[in-house]
């Protein structure tokens, strides 16, 4: 995609969650994640728009949310030591916890630990979501959110893992690397660690 063809990035604010929340519910509706979290293709769609809700919510205080001017894509970050969500911080959204997750609880607290157990020890930004919608995957609006991302990271180390092997491309090119892989428990899906180091 040439420059002048970049699609134009900004910090999301909170008239866009709904449309982002909309977008990104779109874009993980097959995830490997989320189709373990919510097995059922109707409950998954119903549910995915309220849980990148809560996300939006919870990763705004902590870090940055970018978006693509007309929502075609979102990155949601959290900035470093604050990758994990803490005590309070779950206390604070449990309603909005519940609401979204309603049975699939058990098994979104299950992939939630096993991602926890797998950050580095070492400060970072988290690129917790990165999606972009559907009619628009391939016309290199994820790279350009993520690029931005990484600019206002000024050089620090930047984590993320995937649980989509098509995606580890685009994490490469973007100076990403593997740094391991692994299963959720349970019969969960498998991810990607991948880290990009700092001073890139």
């Amino acid at each position: 995609m040439a420059d002048r063809e970049r699609p134009a990035i900004r910090p999301a604010t909170l008239h866009d969650r709904a449309a982002i929340a909309a977008m990104l519910g779109r874009a993980f509706a097959d995830d490997p994640a989320m189709t373990y979290i919510f097995p059922g293709p109707a409950d998954r769609a119903k549910r995915l728009p309220r849980l990148f809700a809560l996300l939006f919510d919870s990763d705004g205080p902590v870090g940055m949310r970018l978006v693509a001017a007309g929502v075609e894509g979102a990155t949601l970050w959290r900035g470093p030591g604050r990758s994990k969500t803490g005590v309070w911080e779950m206390i604070r959204h449990a309603p909005a916890m519940v609401s979204s997750l309603g049975g699939s609880i058990g098994r979104a607290l299950t992939v939630a630990n096993a991602i926890d157990a797998h950050h580095p020890s070492s400060d970072f930004w988290y690129l917790h979501v990165a999606g972009c919608d559907p009619e628009h995957q391939g016309k290199g609006i994820g790279g350009a959110l993520i690029r931005d991302g990484l600019a206002r990271a000024n050089g620090l180390s930047c984590y993320l893992e995937t649980a989509t092997e098509r995606n580890l491309g685009l994490y490469r090119s973007l100076g990403f690397e593997v740094t391991g892989d692994w299963r959720v428990p349970r019969g969960g899906p498998r991810f990607w660690s991948m880290v990009r180091p700092s001073n890139q």
